[in-house]
């Protein structure tokens, strides 16, 4: 007989990391076009954490899963899916926002083009902790930023989610490579990410640091992981003349004359709106595929933190990341079943 419910991590309010409970629900049906995942491991995103704390906009509606990062197992692939069949693991970022369930369940429904085989060189639970940060930075850089062979990129942040990624893809397609860093040990994480040279954030300015090590003409792009009414003019000031700015936080309260006056351009990069309106869904199953191969063959890895959690303990998951302790991505591992 077919299972008609599942274990699932819910929310039935919005606020903050305690709101999480597990709950019994009813388990997804395949639909066209889709597949269902035997999910083993997800990620927290610090869009996760805001989803969860804030509310409305793009929130799934409550009682709602969250998170979007997972990685698993097809149990079952509708007839209209070419390509995947059952058994496969796979990866992906597919839901956890406004109309689309999340992954902190036994059981998840996803859009088959959102999906790519899991990179056979990772367990599941470092795989889950790739999708959105590498669709985030490939489309960030490759795409918004036309970043090119031999240019020079400053990736502020380049230890967090999204930046550590940026570092390795920036240094994979030619580019000179230097990181922002808070401490000596993040700055020997960034350099062996790739990054050629670190600039510590809190000994001197990233203005500074980005006209030192440009020799005072500033960098062709740069990479903002990082963004706000504090970082954002610092990179407009670390870019040269008719450069790219490139941030994946553009909510800010600044001054875009400097911006104006050095002919710059700035692109906001947010992978979201593919699954909130659903339009552009296969471009991230092909950066998932190609991001596969990168990792197999030694080119791509994601920086995990040393503690993993469970998805029942989703909420100290959640709280780890905002407490800023984290050292690279959070991963959760499903337990729902123990």
């Amino acid at each position: 007989m077919q299972v008609s419910t599942m274990q699932a991590m819910l929310i039935e309010q919005f606020g903050g990391p305690q709101v999480f409970r597990r709950a019994q629900i009813g388990r997804p049906q395949l639909a066209p076009g889709h597949v269902l995942i035997d999910v083993a491991a997800s990620s927290v995103n610090p869009v996760d954490t805001k989803i969860r704390a804030n509310g409305p906009g793009i929130a799934p509606i409550l009682p709602a899963v969250l998170h979007g990062d997972v990685a698993g197992r097809l149990i079952a692939v509708a007839d209209d899916v070419q390509g995947f069949a059952p058994g496969d693991e796979i990866f992906a970022c597919a839901g956890g926002v406004r109309g689309l369930g999340g992954s902190l369940a036994e059981v998840m429904l996803a859009d088959a083009r959102l999906l790519a085989p899991k990179p056979k060189s990772l367990d599941m639970a470092a795989a889950a902790a790739l999708p959105l940060v590498t669709i985030t930075a490939w489309e960030g850089l490759y795409e918004r930023g036309a970043l090119k062979p031999g240019e020079r990129v400053l990736v502020i942040g380049g230890t967090g989610g999204v930046g550590h990624i940026a570092v390795q893809l920036a240094r994979r397609a030619g580019a000179w490579v230097a990181s922002t860093a808070s401490s000596p040990e993040k700055a020997r994480i960034a350099r062996e990410l790739g990054a050629h040279e670190v600039i510590l954030h809190r000994n001197e300015s990233i203005t500074d640091g980005a006209m030192r090590l440009s020799g005072g003409e500033g960098f062709d792009l740069t990479f903002d992981a990082v963004g706000g009414d504090k970082v954002l003019p610092q990179a407009f000031s670390a870019t040269r003349l008719g450069g790219r700015i490139v941030t994946i936080q553009a909510r800010a309260n600044v001054d875009l004359a400097p911006l104006h006056d050095r002919a710059q351009s700035l692109h906001a990069e947010f992978m979201l709106p593919p699954l909130l309106y659903g339009r552009g869904r296969e471009h991230h199953g092909e950066i998932l595929r190609k991001a596969s191969i990168l990792v197999d063959a030694g080119e791509l890895k994601p920086l995990l933190d040393e503690r993993r959690f469970g998805f029942t303990e989703v909420g100290a998951a959640h709280a780890h990341l905002e407490s800023g302790q984290a050292h690279g991505k959070v991963a959760l591992i499903n337990d729902l079943t123990n």
